[in-house]
């Protein structure tokens, strides 16, 4: 198995059909896409579940560390078989087409492909201006403080090599700030790293992401990245 991609849920009954459907139709590489789920009454359960007759590669995975978005993201890259690991959201703020660019850069040896919305030809459609203000500005100052090989160190939106996953620590206790944990850990242990650009698109809903609970989490890894560079780091792989 080349590719796995890792979709976390939460009652998505609605779109999950559409979003399956565009992951499909859009992803040339054979792969299979776990869906990660909490709860048996997850509104997503029933409709993958129909989804699996056209589609056998699509697995329903229970979340095995309990309840919570990054308990699902460890299930799911613990479960995934591929070569390379792909984290996506299930709600299409993603483009899947994209996914294909990232596995182009895998096939070029790299253990990390960013979807950047900040580098050029990339961007966001839409959301609070406030955490897109926070995110740009956290991504790009990484750039060029640490060298962070991309303009985008918040995005969920990457892919990740077997040998990358199988060989890093998860630290992260609190959910999404996970890809930038992985992403600054990949850069100082000397795994190649690299982004492609992509569009983001804001949909309106209820959103999951507070900033009072999320953002001293993130800003750990933050500062982790700073530290590293200023008392310098052996890369060792």
């Amino acid at each position: 198995m080349k590719l796995s991609i890792v979709m976390p849920v939460y009652n998505e009954g609605e779109v999950i059909d559409k979003t399956t459907r565009s992951v499909e139709s859009s992803v040339k590489i054979p792969h299979e896409l776990l869906i990660i789920y909490d709860m048996d009454e997850d509104t997503t359960v029933p409709q993958v579940l129909k989804l699996q007759k056209k589609f056998p590669n699509v697995k329903l995975v229970k979340n095995i560390y309990g309840r919570g978005a990054l308990n699902a993201l460890k299930t799911g890259l613990k479960k995934a078989r591929g070569e390379a690991v792909c984290v996506m959201m299930a709600d299409l703020t993603d483009d899947p087409k994209v996914l294909n660019k990232m596995v182009e850069k895998f096939d070029q040896g790299y253990d990390l492909a960013a979807a950047s919305r900040y580098m050029k030809g990339g961007r966001q459609i839409g959301g609070p201006l406030v955490k897109q203000i926070m995110s740009r500005v956290a991504g790009i100052s990484l750039h060029y403080l640490v060298g962070l090989p991309t303009y985008d160190a918040t995005n969920s939106f990457r892919l990740y090599s077997r040998k990358f996953l199988d060989k890093t620590k998860i630290e992260s206790n609190g959910g999404f700030e996970l890809a930038l944990e992985l992403t600054v850990k990949a850069h100082f242990g000397g795994y190649k790293v690299t982004e492609v650009p992509t569009i983001w698109t804001y949909l309106a809903k209820e959103s999951r992401f507070y900033m009072r609970k999320w953002i001293p989490k993130y800003l750990k890894w933050y500062f982790w990245a700073i530290g590293k560079k200023l008392t310098g780091y052996p890369k060792v792989i």
